[in-house]
C-alpha cells in the first residue's frame, strides 16, 4: 500500500526536491553564504512535504485499501467511501461502468433466454411433422406424396425460423440493401407456398403494379412476407377464401399489405401480437404458433427502416403493412451509387 502511494507520488517528491535546490540556489547566487539558514530551510520544506504527504495518505487509506483487496462481491467495489473529490468522482465513473455492465449482462440474458424458449418451442412444434411421416413411413399402404411435401414445408418453414433468428443478432453484417422488385418477390413466396395455398384451399390474388421497385434487403424481405403468407393461410379455416397481395402509394410512400379472410385477431390480443412467443387466442387455437412469426418480422421491418401496421377486425380478417418510406429509399439509393463508386474507384 505504500509503495502504491510513494510511486504515485514520485514525481511531487523529485520536484519538491528540485525546488529546494533551486531556492538555495538563488541564494547562493544572491551573495547569501549562510549555511544554517540554508540546512533549517531544507529542514522546514521536507517536514511541511513530509506532513502533507503523511495527511494525504491518511485520507487515502480507505481507497488504497479497497483497490489493493480482491473483492468477492460487486457491492464491496461500489461502496461509497470517498473522502477527496477526486476518488468521488473514480467512484462515480465506477457506478457508471457498473450500470452499464449491468444493461449488457441483462441483454445478453434475455437474447439467451429467448433464444432458449424459441428452441423448446420449435422443437416441440417440429414433433408433429416428424411424427406424422414416421406414421407414413410405418404405414404399409402407399405414401402420400402431397401429405409428406406438406410436412416436409413445415420442417422447412421452422428450419428457417430458426436460421432467421440466429442471424438477427448479426443482422447489420448480413444485411444487403438493393433495388427490389415486390411484385416479383411476392410471386416467389406464393409459389414457394403453393403446397400451403393448396392444402388449406385458399387462393393468393397478387394486385400489385408492374415495375413497382422498393428499396430493402431481399433475403430479410422475403422472410417478413412468408411470415405474412403462412400466417394468413393458418388462420382462414373456411375454404374458397383469398389473400390479397396489393400495393398503394400514399404521400410518395410505398405500402404493401397482405390481407387475408380468415378470423382476424381479437382486439385484447392486437397490441401484443408482435410480442416475443405471444400466441394469444388464435395461436392456442391452432396449437402450432410459436408466438415468433410476427415478433421475427417486427424487428426486421425495424432494422430495415420499415414500418409495419397491423389492423384487423374479427370474423372478416386482418391486414398487415409495410410502409417502404420514399426519402428513405432515396437515401439509400444515394448511398448504394457512393458505394459504386468507391468500389470502382477502389477497383481502378
Amino acid at each position: 500500500m505504500f509503495r502504491l502511494f510513494i510511486r504515485e507520488h514520485i514525481i511531487f517528491l523529485i520536484f519538491q526536491f528540485l525546488l529546494v535546490i533551486f531556492i538555495m540556489l538563488l541564494y547562493w547566487l544572491d551573495g547569501f553564504r549562510n549555511l544554517d539558514t540554508a540546512i533549517y530551510s531544507i529542514v522546514i520544506s521536507s517536514i511541511l512535504t513530509i506532513s502533507f504527504l503523511g495527511a494525504l495518505f491518511v485520507k487515502k487509506y480507505s481507497f488504497y485499501k479497497k483497490i489493493l483487496s480482491v473483492p468477492t462481491k460487486i457491492e464491496v467495489v461500489l461502496q461509497r467511501e470517498a473522502q477527496s473529490p477526486e476518488i468521488k468522482q473514480v467512484e462515480m465513473y465506477l457506478h457508471h461502468i457498473y450500470r452499464l455492465y449491468q444493461k449488457e449482462v441483462q441483454l445478453l440474458y434475455a437474447r439467451q433466454n429467448r433464444h432458449l424458449q424459441f428452441m423448446n418451442s420449435w422443437v416441440h412444434q417440429m414433433k408433429t411433422p416428424i411424427s406424422v411421416l414416421e406414421m407414413m413411413v410405418q404405414n404399409e399402404d402407399q405414401i402420400d406424396s402431397m401429405s409428406v411435401s406438406e410436412e416436409t414445408d413445415r420442417l422447412k418453414r421452422g428450419l428457417e425460423a430458426v436460421l432467421m433468428n440466429a442471424r438477427l443478432d448479426t443482422f447489420e453484417e448480413d444485411m444487403h440493401i438493393e433495388q427490389v422488385d415486390l411484385k416479383q418477390l411476392v410471386r416467389q413466396v406464393v409459389t414457394e407456398n403453393k403446397r400451403l395455398f393448396i392444402g388449406h384451399h385458399v387462393f393468393p390474388v397478387i394486385s400489385i403494379e408492374e415495375n413497382c421497385i422498393i428499396t430493402s434487403d431481399t433475403k430479410w424481405l422475403r422472410f417478413v412476407i412468408a411470415q405474412f403468407v403462412t400466417n394468413a393461410v393458418k388462420y382462414t379455416f373456411d375454404e374458397n377464401k383469398k389473400v390479397y397481395f396489393e400495393t398503394t402509394i400514399k404521400d410518395g410512400n410505398v405500402i404493401f399489405s397482405v390481407r387475408d379472410e380468415g378470423i382476424g385477431i381479437p382486439t385484447s390480443d392486437i397490441k401484443r401480437v408482435t410480442k416475443a412467443f405471444f400466441t394469444g387466442e388464435n395461436g392456442r387455437k391452432t396449437g402450432e404458433s410459436t408466438g415468433m412469426g410476427l415478433y421475427l418480422a417486427q424487428e426486421i421491418c425495424n432494422r430495415l427502416g420499415h414500418e409495419m401496421t397491423i389492423t384487423t377486425k374479427v370474423g372478416e380478417g386482418t391486414t398487415v403493412s409495410i410502409v417502404f418510406k420514399q426519402q428513405e429509399q432515396e437515401e439509400r439509393s444515394e448511398q448504394d451509387v457512393d458505394i459504386n463508386i468507391r468500389r470502382s474507384d477502389e477497383s481502378i
